[in-house]
C-alpha cells in the first residue's frame, strides 16, 4: 500500500475532523457536556449530522460518491442523539432503556458485520469506525449523559497499575490456552522497540479505546444496574468474545471466541475498579500488541 496514494489533502482534513470529536471528548469531556447541553434542542440534536462531511470529502476525493452513503452518516447520528435523550428522560436512575440497547446493538453489528465499510475507498474503512464510535460518544457522553462510563483518556498512575495488573494476570492464562489449541505461535524475531512503541499506540487509541468504551464504559456499565456486577462482567465478556466470531476465519473462529472472552473478564476487571475506560484499555492495547508482534 503506498502511503502517498492515501495522505491526500481530502483526506487528511477528513481525518482531522473524524478524531477531533473522539479526542475532544476523551481529553475534555466536562466542559464539551456543559456546552452541548446549552445549545438550543435543534442545534443540539443536528449538529452531529456533521459526522457527514469527512465521508463526502474522502469520496468525493476518490471518485467514489454516493449519496446514500452520505444521508446514511448525516443522519444516524442525530438519530441516536434522539434516542438516548428519550432514554435519559425514561431512565433518570441509569437503569438501562431499551432504546440504550437498541443503539448498542446498532453501533456493534455495523462495525462487527462491517455494514457499512462499502461506502470507503479500500483501506479507509477504519473512518467507518470512528466516526460510528462519534455517533455514540456523542449520544451516550454528551446527550444520555450516563453516568459511570469513565471516558476521560487523561492517564492517571494508578490507571497504567490497574491495566497492568490485569495484564499480568490474563498473560498465563492465554499462553496456556492459546498456545495448546494452537491459536499462538511465538515469534523467532521479537520487533524493534520503535515498531512495538508506534503498535502500542495505535492500538490504545483506534482499537482498544473505542471498544473498552462500548463494551465496559456503556454495555457492562448498564448491566451492572440491572444484573450486579459479576453477572454483567461475565455476560460483557461472553459478548465480547462473540464480536470476534469472525476474525481471521471465513465462518466462526471459536479459539479466538474463547480467548477474546477470557480477555474480556481481565478488562471488565480493570474498567470495574475505577469505573475508568483507560484503564481496561492498558491492559487491551498491551494484550493485543504482544499477540499481533510476537505471538500471532
Amino acid at each position: 500500500m503506498d502511503l502517498h496514494t492515501y495522505l491526500t489533502p481530502a483526506n487528511i482534513v477528513a481525518a482531522v475532523m473524524t478524531l477531533a470529536p473522539y479526542l475532544a471528548v476523551a481529553f475534555f469531556p466536562e466542559q464539551l457536556l456543559i456546552l452541548v447541553q446549552g445549545l438550543r434542542g435543534w442545534l443540539r440534536f443536528s449538529l452531529p449530522a456533521l459526522l457527514g462531511v469527512p465521508y463526502m470529502l474522502v469520496t468525493c476525493a476518490a471518485g467514489d460518491f454516493r449519496w446514500v452513503w452520505l444521508v446514511l452518516y448525516a443522519a444516524l447520528p442525530p438519530a441516536v442523539a434522539i434516542l438516548l435523550a428519550q432514554a435519559a428522560r425514561s431512565d433518570t436512575a441509569d437503569r438501562g432503556n431499551w432504546r440504550d440497547y437498541l443503539v448498542l446493538a446498532i453501533l456493534g453489528l455495523a462495525v462487527d458485520l462491517r455494514w457499512f465499510e462499502a461506502a470507503w475507498p479500500a483501506h479507509l474503512a477504519i473512518f467507518n469506525k470512528v466516526l460510528l464510535l462519534n455517533a455514540g460518544v456523542y449520544g451516550f457522553v454528551l446527550i444520555r449523559n450516563l453516568q459511570g462510563t469513565g471516558f476521560n483518556l487523561r492517564l492517571k498512575l494508578k490507571d497504567v497499575a490497574i491495566g497492568l495488573r490485569e495484564l499480568v494476570l490474563y498473560v498465563p492464562f492465554a499462553l496456556v490456552l492459546g498456545l495448546s489449541l494452537g491459536f499462538l505461535h511465538a515469534h523467532a524475531v521479537l520487533p524493534r522497540p520503535s515498531a512495538s512503541a508506534f503498535a502500542w499506540i495505535f492500538t490504545f487509541f483506534f482499537i482498544a479505546v473505542p471498544e473498552e468504551l462500548y463494551f465496559r464504559g456503556w454495555l457492562q456499565n448498564l448491566l451492572e444496574r440491572r444484573m450486579g456486577r459479576l453477572p454483567a462482567l461475565l455476560l460483557t465478556s461472553a459478548l465480547f468474545g462473540l464480536s470476534h466470531f469472525n476474525k481471521r476465519a471465513v465462518y466462526f473462529n471459536w479459539r479466538y471466541v474463547l480467548l477474546a472472552a477470557l480477555a474480556g473478564i481481565f478488562y471488565g476487571r480493570a474498567w470495574r475498579q475505577e469505573r475508568r475506560v483507560v484503564a481496561s484499555a492498558v491492559t487491551h492495547a498491551s494484550v493485543d500488541t504482544i499477540w499481533s508482534l510476537w505471538l500471532k
